[in-house]
């Protein structure tokens, strides 16, 4: 339901918080509205004059979720091998403020990558966000690229799909798929919902091809894409909505 702001003089008009969000001009998000391509709270609006509270009501268009609230912020980082994924590191190994320290927020990562793995970290300051995409309960997808010792045979990859038991318990890769086998080393993609700890570093010593060098290109539904190691960006507007779509869907499930 649309909050009780609406029809009322408090709120403020759907098409500017929409034109304010960044979605369109307010021209256009008129057009959105009125072709009910926008949601609040869940119900399609097509009221021109209706009104929301920006902090309280979750807006959606085209079953994209729209972020509202422009305090939060959201960062992609191309974590380098040899940092820690905390903000402190207790035994003085790098870490990740040295990439943080730019930002007025006090910003976190979400979930972590072990320090000799690279790839996709994110950060922000929404904790709510980070919380569900963390949380092992929701099963966040990650896509992983592992150099490894030795051939890997097709026959591996599907041991790896059906599953394999680890000290702590069964796994099974989602999807696995052999990129390159050359000089005694293979590339090998992984697809995980799992977030248990060095876990693709573990499956694939068990089935006799430890890692050599390992990164996630993938969270998600984001993608590392060209960024460069060490080098980090703030998300689109539409990896933001689809993060946040993502969020909320996970908390409806609850």
């Amino acid at each position: 339901m649309v909050s009780q702001s609406e029809g009322s003089a408090e709120g403020v008009r759907l098409q500017k918080v929409l034109a304010n969000a960044g979605v369109a001009s307010r021209r256009v998000s008129e057009n959105l509205i009125a072709e009910g391509r926008v949601r609040v709270n869940g119900t399609v609006v097509t009221e021109l004059g209706s009104r929301i509270d920006p902090e309280v009501d979750l807006v959606d268009v085209d079953g994209q979720a729209v972020q509202l609230d422009v305090s939060k912020r959201y960062v992609m980082l191309n974590k380098p091998r040899g940092v820690m994924s905390t903000m402190k590191d207790e035994q003085g190994r790098p870490d990740l403020r040295e990439f943080t320290r730019e930002f007025d927020e006090r910003i976190y990562n979400v979930g972590r990558l072990d320090g000799d793995t690279s790839g996709l970290l994110v950060l922000t300051n929404d904790g709510e966000l980070a919380n569900v995409l963390a949380h092992p309960r929701f099963g966040v997808t990650k896509v992983y690229i592992a150099k490894v010792k030795g051939e890997v045979r097709g026959s591996t990859v599907q041991e790896l799909v059906r599953g394999i038991e680890l000290e702590d318990g069964p796994i099974a890769a989602d999807k696995a798929r052999i990129l390159d086998v050359s000089r005694g080393t293979s590339l090998v993609e992984l697809t995980l919902h799992s977030g248990r700890n060095r876990i693709v570093r573990r499956m694939m010593a068990k089935v006799g091809h430890p890692v050599v060098e390992l990164v996630r290109r993938q969270f998600g539904p984001l993608h590392l894409g060209p960024l460069r190691t060490g080098e980090m960006r703030e998300l689109s507007k539409d990896e933001r909505g689809a993060l946040l779509t993502l969020a909320r869907e996970a908390e409806a499930e609850k």
